[in-house]
């Protein structure tokens, strides 16, 4: 008889704890209300522009020589015989500014034109496999391979992750770089 009344006990206990956890009614109004759905829709995805054109070459700091022939007058009569004396109109021709290309003067970010579109890369010191380390982003062709870069004899070497060249670059004016692929692409880098 004792296992009986113990089991009855043992039940109300229960029973009596299961209703006193619940703090609310189950069949009141008081339930906070219901989430809002999120919106479900398709996802558009376009193509981006390609970057503008770069911009032309500056001239600022050098002087053609073709300009320097355009500058100066001549002035008839003022040399012995018919031959005419040619004075300078401006003496003062521009020297070449130009810092020498250094790895950190050619260190960063570019924009890239090839002839086959538009596209980006990034040159950083991180010593890598023929070089140092550098990034494409969205280049067409060989320049899509560029893994590494370096400078060496006044160019900017662009390589390929097994250190071959893929381009070399001359120094064009401000933060510019010209040149062709070892496949005859036109290449130009400028930020």
């Amino acid at each position: 008889m004792k296992h009986p009344v113990r089991f009855a006990a043992v039940s109300l206990a229960l029973l009596a704890a299961a209703g006193c956890s619940r703090s609310m009614s189950p069949y009141s109004d008081n339930s906070p209300p219901p989430l809002t759905p999120v919106p479900s829709g398709q996802v558009a995805s376009n193509q981006l522009p390609p970057p503008p054109p770069p911009p032309p070459p500056s001239n600022d700091t050098v002087t053609s020589p073709d300009q320097v022939a355009t500058d100066l007058e001549t002035t008839p009569g003022t040399a012995t015989g018919d031959q005419p004396a040619t004075e300078p109109k401006n003496t003062q021709v521009a020297s070449v500014s130009q810092p020498a290309l250094s790895r950190n003067s050619v260190l960063g970010a570019y924009k890239v034109t090839t002839d086959g579109g538009n596209c980006q890369i990034i040159l950083s010191l991180t010593k890598w496999s023929g070089g140092y380390r550098a990034a494409s982003r969205g280049c067409p062709g060989k320049v899509a391979d560029v893994s590494a870069w370096d400078v060496s004899g006044g160019q900017v070497l662009l390589k390929d992750s097994g250190g071959s060249n893929v381009a070399n670059l001359s120094s064009a004016g401000k933060a510019r770089y010209e040149g062709r692929t070892t496949g005859g692409q036109a290449i130009t880098l400028y930020r």
